[in-house]
């Protein structure tokens, strides 16, 4: 489906905003995260928004005074289902790393976590889940982070949501409080390649972040409850504003 124009969206955006729905981020301290929630009430197109997570964040701007947090053990998920009831929308960028979880942290973290609070959220009433995945995801891949991101995706599409979008990244853009080792030499390149090729290797989280909000009050695809947008995608429909 291609993007919407500006007047398009703006429509869109009013429409949805009538619905009054409620939405949830699991990974708002992540970089996309932070992006997201900034963007969707930049927006204001939920009439509440709340935050699950193993910390409650310090967000003392008034901009995020309405956020309501919901403090979670993601190792015994049960008993936080209260925590998923009641939300039209789910957005999930959770993850970690294999350098700081090891790999079967990482594994925990990055399908099973997702699995459990995609079941929860369909349980209590969600309608549509937007994953963040990544580039080349693939369940089959030899590769453990592809092959673990493509099992997550599986497992989420396999829980029914009535919509499933599932978003493909490349290397995420983004200037990062925690330093790790070669990623500033990294993004440094990317961001001087993205000059010339700006959809192929990489894309800024703030697009991502925008892309994910728009795919939300646009109507789903024809005929299938889930959609994959790709890098190219991404960019497309986040440089929509």
């Amino acid at each position: 489906m291609p993007p919407p124009k500006p007047e398009e969206l703006k429509n869109l955006r009013e429409s949805f905003r009538a619905k009054k729905q409620a939405c949830f981020i699991l990974g708002a301290s992540g970089e996309t995260g932070k992006e997201l929630l900034a963007e969707i009430l930049k927006q204001q197109i939920f009439s509440r928004v709340t935050l699950i997570g193993r910390r409650k964040l310090d967000l003392e701007e008034p901009l995020y005074s309405s956020v309501k947090q919901e403090v979670v053990d993601f190792e015994k998920l049960d008993e936080s289902s209260a925590a998923f009831q009641g939300h039209d929308v789910g957005f999930c960028c959770l993850g970690t790393t294999r350098g700081k979880a090891g790999a079967a942290g990482f594994v925990r973290v990055d399908r099973d976590y997702i699995q459990h609070s995609a079941e929860l959220a369909k349980a209590g009433g969600c309608r549509h889940f937007v994953l963040q995945s990544t580039k080349g995801a693939d369940a089959s891949s030899s590769f453990l982070y592809l092959r673990v991101k493509g099992e997550a995706e599986s497992r989420v599409e396999a829980v029914g949501f009535d919509r499933c979008s599932i978003f493909r990244p490349a290397v995420l853009l983004c200037d990062r409080r925690e330093s790790r080792p070669g990623e500033w030499v990294t993004r440094k390149v990317l961001g001087a390649v993205a000059y010339v090729c700006p959809t192929l290797y990489s894309v800024p989280t703030v697009t991502v972040a925008r892309a994910m909000v728009n795919n939300v009050v646009m109507p789903g695809p024809d005929n299938r409850k889930v959609e994959i947008l790709e890098n190219a995608d991404i960019h497309a429909l986040g440089n929509v504003k």
